[in-house]
């Protein structure tokens, strides 16, 4: 394994999951109880855009990973979230399908409170991103 792709291991975010929101698979990034209640807390009861930006690296041996950057219009908030393509591609999936992406500590209840859910206003990219992804999965020989 280069050191490079370890690098990358060691960055992946560990809260990358998907629920059940209204019948469908819904994409969700789970961060810390206290970052996300100072997030929530700089946002709520305003209008506001997020950002989302899907930045793919792959080295042609099939590892993809995808940094998720998401920039909040009010509050001062950038994150930045490794995602590995080739264990959670389940994510990317359902984000494609669903235009939507939630955001969630660990005390939320999938679907019922305590969930930020995110629309994304262009579809198309999501699915262009997994093609891209799906694509990059394959290792060329």
């Amino acid at each position: 394994m280069s050191d490079e792709l370890k690098k990358l291991l060691d960055q992946v975010h560990s809260g990358i999951t998907t629920f059940d929101f209204e019948g469908k698979q819904t994409p969700c990034i789970q961060i810390e109880e206290k970052k996300y209640d100072e997030m929530i807390s700089k946002v709520a009861g305003q209008s506001l855009s997020i950002n989302t930006d899907l930045n793919i690296l792959q080295d042609g041996l099939g590892n993809v990973f995808v940094e998720v950057f998401l920039t909040f219009s009010k509050g001062n908030i950038t994150e930045k979230f490794l995602v590995n393509a080739k264990t959670d591609l389940a994510f990317f999936e359902s984000l494609a399908e669903t235009s939507m992406l939630a955001l969630s500590s660990p005390k939320s209840h999938y679907g019922k409170d305590n969930i930020f859910m995110i629309q994304l206003p262009r579809p198309e990219k999501a699915q262009e991103a997994l093609d891209i992804i799906q694509k990059a999965l394959t290792p060329k020989n």
